[in-house]
C-alpha cells in the first residue's frame, strides 16, 4: 500500500459551497492523517487561483475532500479528467448524478432500488402533495435547506427555504422509522450505523454542531435485515456507477429499507459516520485515508481495470 508514497499528493478542500466549513475540516483531517503515515501532502483551498495553480503545478494524485458544488457534482472531477490526474472517489457521471437528488431518484426507480415516493414542487403547487413530507433542494448536501412538513401551515415556508438553495425543490414522502447509513468502500461494506437525532430530524445542526446526536455503531440489526439494508445500498451504489468510498442513507419502514440518497464524498470529520464505521471494524483513520487514496483513478483508467 505505497503506490503514492513518493508522489505529490494534493488534498482539495474548501471551495465556495454552503458546505465549505465542513469540507475544510474534512480536508485538514485527511491531510494530517496522510502526512502521519508518510505521504507528501499539500492542501489546496479551491478557488480560481488554486485551479490555475493546479493546472500549472500538477500534482500526481488528488484526494478530493470537497462537499457540494463544484467539488462533489462532477465539475472538479471533469477538470481532473482533462488534466489526466488520478483522484479519489467517484467519476464525473456518478458524481453529477449522485449530487442531483432528482436524477438519483430516476436512476433508483429505473433499476428497482426502493426509494420514498417523490415529486418536484412546481411554482403553482400551493399545498403539499401528501403529509408528512420532506422538502429539500435537489442540488445541496449536508441537509442544507431541508425542511420537515407535517401540516399545510408549514408548506409555504418550507418551499421558500428550499428555493434559496440550489436545484429543484424535491418533495419526498417522510418515512418514519429507523434512520441508517451504510458505508461502502469500493462497493464492499464498511459498516451500518443507526442515527438517533435529538433534533427534529438529522439536519445540518444535528450532523455538525450538536453533541447530543447518538450513533449506534454498528447498528444492531438481525442478520436478515442487515442483509436487506446492505443489498439495497450496494444496488444504489452500482446504479450510479460509484467507486471508492461512499455513504448511502437509508430509512426503515418496519423491516422495509428505502434509499434516500448516495453521498459520493462523505464527510471525514471527527463527528462523521464513515470514520466511525471504520473504527468499529478496527480500521484506523490513517489507514482509511490511505485506502481511499490508493484507490484513486480516473474514468478512463477505471474502464480498463
Amino acid at each position: 500500500m505505497n503506490q503514492w508514497k513518493q508522489s505529490d499528493v494534493a488534498v482539495l478542500m474548501g471551495g465556495p459551497s454552503q458546505e465549505r466549513e465542513v469540507s475544510l475540516r474534512t480536508g485538514a483531517g485527511c491531510a494530517a492523517a496522510l502526512r502521519q503515515v508518510g505521504y507528501q501532502v499539500r492542501e489546496i483551498d479551491l478557488s480560481d487561483d488554486a485551479i490555475r495553480d493546479l493546472v500549472l503545478n500538477r500534482p500526481q494524485v488528488v484526494f478530493v475532500a470537497l462537499h457540494g458544488t463544484p467539488g462533489e457534482d462532477g465539475t472538479v472531477q471533469g477538470l481532473l479528467e482533462l488534466l489526466g490526474i488520478p483522484y479519489t472517489g467517484s467519476g464525473v457521471l456518478a458524481s453529477a448524478v449522485g449530487m442531483d437528488k432528482v436524477r438519483s431518484k430516476r436512476m433508483f426507480e429505473a433499476v428497482g432500488v426502493p426509494t420514498p415516493r417523490w415529486t418536484v414542487a412546481s411554482p403553482t403547487m400551493v399545498s403539499a402533495p401528501w403529509l408528512p413530507c420532506v422538502v429539500k433542494p435537489s442540488l445541496e448536501g449536508s441537509s442544507v435547506g431541508v425542511s420537515l412538513v407535517r401540516s399545510e401551515s408549514e408548506w409555504s415556508a418550507a418551499v421558500t427555504r428550499c428555493r434559496a438553495g440550489r436545484g429543484q425543490p424535491l418533495v419526498e414522502e417522510l418515512i418514519e422509522g429507523d434512520e441508517l447509513t451504510v458505508g461502502l468502500l469500493d462497493g464492499e461494506l464498511l459498516g451500518v450505523v443507526r442515527i438517533v437525532a435529538n433534533a427534529t430530524f438529522y439536519d445540518y445542526e444535528a450532523k455538525y454542531q450538536r453533541n447530543d446526536t447518538q450513533y449506534e455503531v454498528p447498528a444492531r440489526l438481525d442478520d436478515a435485515l442487515q442483509a436487506d439494508v446492505v443489498r439495497v445500498a450496494q444496488e444504489a451504489y452500482r446504479a450510479l456507477g460509484c467507486r471508492g468510498v461512499a455513504r448511502v442513507d437509508v430509512m426503515l419502514r418496519g423491516r422495509a429499507p428505502y434509499v434516500l440518497e448516495v453521498n459520493t464524498i462523505p464527510g471525514m470529520t471527527a463527528t462523521s459516520l464513515v470514520p466511525k464505521m471504520a473504527a468499529a471494524r478496527g480500521i484506523a483513520f490513517t489507514e482509511l485515508c490511505e485506502r481511499i487514496l490508493q484507490a484513486a483513478s480516473t474514468d478512463a483508467r477505471s474502464e480498463v481495470r
